[in-house]
């Protein structure tokens, strides 16, 4: 028999019985029962959080049991299930408690957990086409657009992250200086160089590596007291690049530091720019959503005149992850930094190939799945004004954090504290300083995260090391800010006798 066209002998082709090949359950109705159950035990895990350690270690056993081979015949969904339960469960990271304060995570909603639920049945690519799933995003960018200030008709994309955003701000900056023929024939010569605070996040020089600008092509400006940028070091640097014959292009403001959560003088940054003729990008990952709120939004003031805005759902407003992110000005730049021409990209004005410009011209994905629901439908169900609260709330129990460590004699803040991040250490009451508090912060950071009584982390604040607590979570109350202070002193004591 002749070949087919695709170079396959149907001749040597093993066929099974076709009917094994449909991928539904035979019997719908016991994964329908095993389905409740699995939203039972999710929303008691999300009703019941507060029950629970913060954090547990994964036993070397259970882990041991995640490494076997690949299988290679079906089981039962309820053994999958129970598997589900006994080994993952029980380790997840923990930022759906309120005392995870380590890192800046959302505690995500039930509504959210939902909405993963119905976008995962409708399984939508929105990469393109013409579909409803591809307006809901649409819609949530008008909505952040509208957040922020920047003008309705602005474009964006919703990403797995802010680091990914940043990157996508970058590139659009790129083309937007040097033409989109450097999408083709690369940067060449051009000395591009781009500025960010020295505070700024990992991911800025990261994404000026991706883009082929290199790393060392960023200069990590000085900040001030209050951890913002220094503009006039700023301009400063920009002036001497420009006179040693390079060429200046992308500048960074940030809204939240993430050692601190310092806030950059955007507005006097967006001036700056305007007079240089520089792209103003704001990483706003989680401080934009201080733009939710009234009361803290002229914190975030001169975000509106940005070109590109990066920031993050999945954590100030409770998204769960993954949802981030980016917003340009100036749609028409941002699609020519990445619509693209292809035969299976074809668009039309009539059915499925209908409504363009698709997302996968903003951006740099064709597969995308449909994280705008439920971005959407947290923003539907709450509100702008009660997400802004929950940031509100965040921020003064920071505030409460930082006057209960002032009162302490054995405890020091070691930085300002600008919103929902608070840096502070253990030291003691004895003058000698006896032992390294370095290593005894350390230790009292891992011995609370490993009993499951509270989530932060350490950073490294001057030459010291410090305990940061970073409170995102909207579950988080009162009552375990002091439960954090407590812990510390009474850990703290201990370590110290141990020490002396």
């Amino acid at each position: 028999m002749e070949k087919s066209r695709a170079g396959l002998d149907p001749q040597n082709l093993h066929w099974r019985n076709l009917d094994q090949q449909n991928l539904d359950p035979e019997n719908w109705g016991e994964l329908r029962a095993l389905g409740h159950r699995m939203l039972d035990d999710a929303f008691d895990y999300l009703e019941h959080a507060r029950d629970r350690p913060v954090w547990q270690k994964m036993p070397e056993e259970l882990r041991a049991e995640l490494a076997r081979p690949l299988p290679r015949d079906p089981e039962s969904p309820d053994r999958a299930y129970e598997d589900f339960r006994r080994l993952v469960l029980p380790y997840a990271t923990g930022n759906t408690h309120p005392r995870f304060m380590g890192w800046v995570h959302g505690g995500g909603t039930a509504v959210g957990m939902l909405a993963e639920m119905l976008a995962g049945a409708l399984n939508a690519n929105l990469g393109g086409r013409d579909h409803a799933p591809i307006e809901v995003e649409r819609q949530v960018i008008r909505w952040a657009a509208e957040m922020l200030g920047l003008p309705r008709e602005s474009s964006g994309i919703l990403v797995t992250g802010t680091s990914i955003a940043n990157l996508i701000g970058l590139l659009v900056a790129r083309a937007a200086t040097l033409g989109t023929a450097s999408r083709r024939s690369g940067i060449g010569g051009a000395r591009l160089i781009a500025y960010a605070s020295a505070a700024s996040h990992s991911c800025i020089p990261q994404a000026l590596d991706i883009a082929g600008i290199g790393s060392e092509q960023l200069r990590l400006i000085r900040c001030d007291e209050k951890g913002r940028i220094d503009l006039p070091a700023l301009e400063a640097a920009i002036a001497e690049d420009r006179a040693t014959g390079s060429r200046p292009f992308f500048v960074v403001g940030t809204a939240g530091t993430v050692d601190i959560g310092a806030v950059d003088d955007l507005a006097g940054l967006s001036s700056l720019c305007r007079r240089e003729g520089l792209w103003f990008h704001v990483d706003g990952a989680f401080g934009a959503m201080l733009a939710l709120s009234e009361k803290l939004r002229p914190l975030v003031g001169g975000i509106e005149n940005a070109d590109s805005v990066a920031f993050d759902f999945h954590k100030w407003a409770q998204v769960p992850y993954d949802a981030g992110c980016i917003l340009v000005r100036d749609a028409v730049r941002h699609r020519a930094a990445f619509a693209q021409s292809a035969a299976y990209l074809r668009r039309d004005s009539r059915g499925l190939a209908g409504g363009h410009p698709w997302p996968c011209d903003f951006g740099p994905d064709l597969s995308r799945g449909f994280r705008a629901l439920k971005v959407w439908l947290t923003i539907r169900v709450f509100g702008a004004e009660r997400l802004g609260a929950v940031v509100e709330t965040s921020c003064a129990l920071a505030a409460r954090l930082a006057a209960r460590i002032a009162v302490e004699p054995e405890l020091e803040l070691l930085a300002p504290v600008a919103l929902n991040i608070v840096c502070f250490r253990y030291a003691g009451t004895n003058a000698d300083a006896r032992w390294d508090l370095d290593a005894l912060n350390t230790a009292i950071v891992a011995d609370l995260q490993e009993a499951g009584i509270a989530a932060p982390s350490t950073t490294i604040i001057g030459d010291k090391l410090a305990i940061r607590a970073a409170l995102v979570n909207h579950r988080t109350e009162e009552g375990d800010i002091t439960a954090l202070i407590e812990s510390v002193l009474r850990i703290g004591r201990a370590r110290s006798m141990e020490a002396a």
